[in-house]
């Protein structure tokens, strides 16, 4: 069987049908309560088998255990650095050159792959769930669920920080409000333009030099290659993203790299956050 997770009724619960407490107070979605049905122990109360309809009382336990995953990502055994996990979650720290999901030209060399090897040295059975997706040539944090629960609950409060280095120099933050759409023509290449889905990113500088800014980013959407874009409209492309106008001079990939991501532990309630150290080579192009 997967995870059990155990939440205790307060006195504001008491009486509550368990459907409800499940629903609106532990954020069980509904299909995963279909399953929960379906699945021998799915939901107890105080250790015993309950019903959807059930009455929940103050001081109850009430107990649910997660059906198994079915995970079909091959494992491969890819080196990977694990930030942080436990049994509901797993934070990785990507490299770059690495793609996150299966695609056609990368069907056994992406990080799904790896951690579904990771999970089976460890004798454990989960499927891959990115709650935050970074491009091929993106390094850094990337947060992901080992269960259907924790993955409902985790983009609710997930928030990022990415770190980048441009070309020119930048001494003022400020914000890009501008859609993103895919310029005519293309399939992956983006642009700023009419037409496109809101797009909106806060920028500051933390230090530039040798013609470069490195700048922090945070940013109140998640498009495709939005902070490419958007820095590629200010006549600032990312170091390196060639895709935008950048140059390979000094780095061989853009320069940009996820370095926090925040959020709600699903089941603890805590608020968690993990960094990864910016990459030297970013540093270089400062010269610092």
């Amino acid at each position: 069987m997967g995870a059990m997770i155990k939440f205790p009724v307060g006195e504001e619960q008491g009486g509550m049908r368990l459907r409800e407490f499940l629903r609106r107070k532990c954020g069980v979605s509904a299909s995963l309560l279909t399953k929960l049905k379906r699945t021998e122990h799915g939901v107890e109360i105080n250790g015993a088998h309950a019903r959807s309809v059930d009455r929940v009382n103050a001081g109850d336990l009430v107990t649910i255990t997660l059906p198994d995953d079915e995970n079909d990502i091959p494992p491969v055994d890819i080196p990977v650095n694990v930030l942080l996990e436990d049994e509901h979650i797993i934070v990785f720290d990507k490299p770059p050159f690495l793609t996150v999901h299966p695609v056609h030209g990368h069907q056994g060399d992406t990080l799904a792959n790896a951690a579904s090897f990771y999970a089976m040295q460890k004798g454990e059975h989960y499927s891959f769930r990115a709650i935050n997706r970074l491009d091929r040539d993106t390094s850094g944090v990337l947060l992901a669920a080992k269960n259907s629960y924790a993955a409902a609950l985790l983009p609710n409060s997930a928030s990022k920080v990415y770190e980048g280095v441009c070309e020119g120099i930048v001494t003022k933050g400020g914000t890009v409000d501008a859609p993103i759409r895919i310029k005519a023509g293309h399939t992956i290449e983006r642009e700023t333009g009419e037409g496109g889905v809101p797009a909106v990113t806060h920028y500051e500088p933390v230090a530039s030099g040798c013609g470069h800014t490195l700048l922090r980013f945070a940013l109140e959407t998640g498009r495709t290659h939005q902070i490419r874009v958007h820095m590629a409209s200010l006549g600032h492309p990312l170091a390196g993203d060639d895709m935008y106008g950048g140059k390979l001079t000094f780095i061989d990939r853009q320069a940009l790299h996820c370095s926090e991501v925040s959020f709600i532990h699903p089941v603890t309630g805590e608020s968690v956050t993990v960094r990864s150290p910016l990459p030297t080579g970013f540093l270089k192009l400062i010269g610092k």
